[in-house]
């Protein structure tokens, strides 16, 4: 988490654009059409949702990749500004179990797709070959992880062209199985299921990657233009999952028993409806997207476990969250019922505090005029001090608000999630039609944002007072 060099800060804006277009390629983006589907709405209403939250939400992470500019640190260490140096611990906790989270998710997801293709083509099945799977894909993802962030940019550039190719084969391969009449007629859905969907994209997509977002921009030139950092993530990050998303809404719509299969394994649902002969070099890439966007996940959040005070390398805090992935992938793969259960109400939970967090810090991004004081983010009697009780207070009020505004909708498979929701009374109850809206995710994400603009701007032009912008 080291401050990075001015004469290691070469990137440009463009270069933003392989690392979040190499993590977001994959073909389980094809597995969200059968998600959004799930919700009861339409194909055009899916459509439209699927565009609007995938786009907005990696324009927000965008807006905190600003902050990578401004910095030379990374997302964690820079939310010191706003939270203060030890305040910032709050949600740097979340943030590192929201990486767990992810990483464990897509390291889960190539395992059961693993055991699906072996077992297709008669190599074995089981749970030693789960065992197997679950560590060399979790070894994998460690290594790749520690080589660094110039590694890294060069294996994700090269992963961009092998699994976008891989991917226009399988769309090719697979859209006889399109059903345009079966999926033209399926019904409309209500406003507050669309908006449930819309939450439901936004946290599975750029919400769930913004904890990380300035890690990759920190490489930046000071002169390079806001709005050029902000472009290039959110074309990057959202231009292969909309067109991924859409196709996955006309596969999962033309056919309901490969919609069902999805929920208990994404990847290896979508291997049933290929050729035997594309089994293969359809697993090769599909374990190399998910592995790729793992590799993202365990960097960064090795960085924010390091920003927490642990004084541990690098390397051995990818190993700490290699070991926790990999038990959480024998677990889920030896005894959980099912994977999108647990999988989105993963999601729900700590995408509440998540959008908070993320509310505070683009209004803190945006408010700022100067670049950050590099020295005070590791000083708690510097200038941005200790705690930031204004932000820590509204995150934390914001978040017991917005929990209790979502609904666990997957109360068997993930019981441990059924407290949430005790301020829906106020909107219709739990049995209303507002219920599955998720609302809270939203309000979290807004009030904490307007709270920030109106309450800590005499603070941070405070803060600033002395500090020039070294990029002007």
């Amino acid at each position: 988490m080291e401050i990075i060099a001015e004469s290691e800060r070469t990137a440009a804006p463009h270069d933003l654009f392989w690392p979040w277009f190499a993590a977001n390629v994959s073909v389980f983006g094809m597995t969200y059409g059968s998600y959004l589907l799930g919700f009861g709405i339409s194909l055009w209403q899916a459509t439209v949702v699927a565009i609007i939250g995938i786009i907005i939400s990696f324009a927000l992470c965008g807006l905190v990749a600003i902050a990578g500019k401004r910095g030379s640190a990374p997302t964690m260490v820079l939310s010191r500004a706003a939270f203060g140096v030890q305040g910032q611990k709050l949600p740097g906790i979340i943030s590192w179990l929201t990486s767990i989270g992810w990483e464990t998710s897509l390291s889960i997801t190539a395992v059961l797709a693993t055991a699906t293709v072996f077992r297709a083509l008669g190599w074995g099945s089981g749970g030693v070959v789960t065992v197997i799977a679950a560590i060399l894909i979790a070894a994998l993802i460690v290594s790749a992880a520690v080589l660094g962030y110039h590694t890294i940019m060069r294996l994700q550039s090269i992963l961009t062209w092998a699994t976008g190719a891989m991917t226009i084969l399988f769309m090719i391969l697979t859209v006889p199985h399109i059903r345009w009449s079966t999926v033209a007629s399926l019904p409309d859905g209500s406003l507050q299921q669309m908006i449930g969907a819309l939450v439901m994209v936004m946290t599975g997509f750029g919400l769930g990657w913004i904890n990380i977002a300035a890690d990759w921009s920190r490489y930046q030139r000071r002169s390079a233009s806001d709005s050029s950092i902000v472009a290039w993530n959110t074309i990057g990050g959202s231009a292969a999952p909309v067109v991924l998303v859409v196709f996955g809404l006309l596969l999962a719509g033309s056919d309901q028993s490969l919609a069902d299969a999805i929920g208990g394994d994404p990847i290896g649902a979508l291997t049933t409806i290929l050729p035997l002969w594309a089994l293969i070099p359809f697993w090769i890439v599909a374990i190399l997207t998910l592995v790729s966007g793992a590799v993202l996940g365990i960097y960064s959040s090795g960085l924010t476990l390091l920003s927490l005070g642990i004084r541990i390398p690098r390397p051995a805090a990818a190993a700490v969250d290699g070991v926790i992935l990999t038990v959480g992938t024998i677990w889920v793969a030896f005894f959980a019922q099912s994977f999108i259960g647990p999988f989105q109400s993963f999601l729900i939970t700590l995408g509440v505090p998540m959008a908070s967090w993320a509310g505070i810090l683009i209004a803190d991004v945006l408010t700022r005029r100067t670049d950050y004081d590099e020295a005070a983010l590791f000083d708690a009697r510097g200038r941005y001090g200790a705690v930031d009780g204004i932000s820590v207070g509204t995150m934390v009020v914001a978040s017991l608000i917005g929990w209790g505004l979502v609904i666990n909708s997957f109360a068997e498979d993930a019981p441990w999630n059924n407290w949430q929701g005790y301020l829906l009374g106020l909107i219709g109850g739990k049995e209303g039609t507002w219920a599955s809206a998720n609302l809270g995710v939203i309000v979290a994400l807004v009030l904490s944002f307007l709270v920030t603009l109106v309450v800590r701007r005499g603070r941070i032009q405070r803060q600033e007072a002395g500090l020039m912008r070294r990029g002007a």
